[in-house]
């Protein structure tokens, strides 16, 4: 094999002497959206961008050369893929490229390909490409709908985590064993099912006909519904408005199983969400609410009845929608007193269209968050994904951080209880044609939490819940999702993939941070 100088000197002579050539390196363990943003960011700065990949055996190196090579390959912005017999500083001095790319996040660190790029006049460039995640179509859709639940296995998450589809059912049976309290907002979902008739002939409005509703609890409602449904044993404790919708909210969830506490605020109605669709297709969505926090004298009798739960639960799950049930005072209050006595948390806190934080919710087993979300807790737009995520777990001193991605699947970075390691890997959505999205961040959120706390290892439980999610999604509502569900959900995958019944014990492709000279961080793995 050639070595890097002769490499580099050679596509040099090769090219078109106008070529304008971008290179970037790194471990490339795992391909997930994070990479392609910032492979296709370099891509539009050159004509031919080539990547440099640190050989086997080199720090946080943990896949084989030629899987990794080829799934660059892969993609249409990547023109060659190198391998480096040591650091990028020599390759990148024979082949002279003008721009060298790394990820935002390197800005301030000491970078020393600095000095050699601005020797010969290219320009090292920082950035992580678009935050709004566009390119899609540069992941290769590796799973296509499936029969009946429209699910298919990602198989090589299963192989690096030595996971067989079987062994998953046992883990089901786990969630009866948790005792879960829910806390946080409260919401009714309505579905007005249309007849489209048409545009309007007096001014350019569509206009429809409601011909059926359909009403579901969600928020912390149907979480609650979902862990009991799962089989724990729930309470839920919210904040609700002194009406009708109220008394439909507390009458659906006796019925559910849920023992719920539904403490009154007389300046704050029920949260109401409808959602008017037609055809399959949702056309407009109206948020009936109100989102000043509750009163002080409610915070304490919500940490009261908390207290007096304590002894009885496991696990407490944060279902927050930033419409004022849950302040930060009263979130401190349960996250210290849950501490003291030893009951494992997590915690959602969505951000469609109001402001959040999710990592004011500290010392949690899981926090949940969008991308979006993500980046408003650290206020940044800029850093890579995996970098987001582990600077995020730091930050919020959680254990497990998964950051969603709507149809990209998901990132999980995980930290290791004994050496304080911290892995991150990627999950593909199971589902590539959902027919409601409402409710998979809901069922996600649950089953990995109460597999946890049944003491499911984090991937098995991230795998769980992907199966959830995708389940929930193959129908419209945001109904419960049951633990015969799940098993459906795993029976369908199964008869879909017999090859990955049981594992092959293949190589772990796990990212972790570290990587040449100590410099390369996870984003670039």
């Amino acid at each position: 094999m050639a070595d890097n100088m002769s490499i580099g000197v050679q596509l040099r002579l090769d090219a078109d002497p106008h070529t304008k050539f971008g290179f970037i390196s790194g471990n490339f363990n795992v391909l997930h959206p994070g990479h392609v943003r910032l492979l296709q960011f370099a891509s539009e700065l050159c004509d031919k961008l080539v990547v440099g990949l640190l050989p086997d055996g080199a720090t946080a190196v943990t896949v084989s050369y030629d899987v990794r090579a080829e799934s660059l390959r892969a993609l249409a912005v990547v023109d060659h893929v190198v391998a480096l017999d040591r650091d990028p500083l020599s390759f990148i001095s024979a082949l002279q490229p003008e721009v060298v790319v790394k990820g935002y996040e390197f800005a301030d660190a000491d970078n020393p390909e600095q000095s050699i790029v601005e020797g010969y006049g290219g320009r090292l460039v920082f950035g992580s490409g678009e935050t709004q995640f566009s390119s899609i179509e540069l992941i290769e859709r590796e799973f296509q709908a499936g029969f009946q639940l429209n699910v298919r296995a990602p198989v090589e998450f299963l192989r690096r985590h030595d996971i067989t589809l079987p062994s998953l059912k046992s883990d089901v049976a786990k969630l009866e064993n948790v005792r879960v309290l829910i806390i946080g907002d409260l919401i009714i979902d309505d579905y007005l099912t249309c007849s489209p008739l048409g545009m309007s002939q007096e001014d350019p409005t569509i206009v429809v006909m409601p011909i059926a509703t359909n009403r579901y609890v969600g928020g912390a409602g149907v979480v609650s519904a979902h862990a009991r449904a799962l089989g724990a044993d729930v309470r839920l404790l919210s904040v609700v408005g002194d009406d009708q919708t109220a008394e439909f909210a507390g009458d659906w969830l006796k019925s559910e199983g849920v023992e719920a506490t539904l403490l009154t605020d007389n300046t704050r109605p029920t949260t109401v969400k409808e959602r008017y669709r037609a055809n399959g297709k949702t056309l407009l969505r109206v948020n009936r609410l109100r989102q000043h926090p509750i009163s002080l004298s409610i915070v304490k009798s919500v940490v009261r009845k908390v207290e007096c739960m304590l002894n009885d639960i496991d696990l407490i799950l944060f279902s927050d929608f930033n419409y004022g049930c849950l302040p930060q005072g009263l979130v401190s209050a349960i996250v210290a007193r849950a501490k003291e006595n030893g009951v494992m948390m997590a915690a959602d806190s969505q951000a469609s269209s109001q402001m959040a934080d999710i990592s004011r919710f500290r010392h949690m087993e899981l926090i949940t968050p969008t991308e979006r979300e993500a980046r408003l807790a650290m206020r940044d737009d800029q850093i890579g994904l995996a970098a987001l995520a582990q600077r995020l777990l730091d930050t919020s001193a959680t254990n497990n951080t998964i950051i969603t991605l709507a149809a990209e699947g998901l990132l999980v970075c995980a930290k290791n209880a004994v050496t304080g390691e911290q892995t991150v890997d990627r999950l593909p959505a199971f589902n590539s044609t959902p027919l409601d999205v409402a409710g998979a961040g809901d069922s996600l959120f649950t089953t990995v939490s109460l597999a946890r706390c049944a003491g499911v290892d984090i991937w098995r439980s991230v795998y769980l819940g992907s199966v959830a999610a995708a389940c929930q999604v193959s129908r419209v509502g945001n109904a419960p999702l049951s633990h015969t569900d799940l098993l459906a959900g795993i029976e369908t995958l199964s008869s879909q993939s017999p090859e990955i019944k049981t594992t092959s014990g293949a190589e772990d492709a796990r990212i972790s941070a570290g990587g040449w000279a100590g410099h390369q961080a996870a984003p670039l793995n």
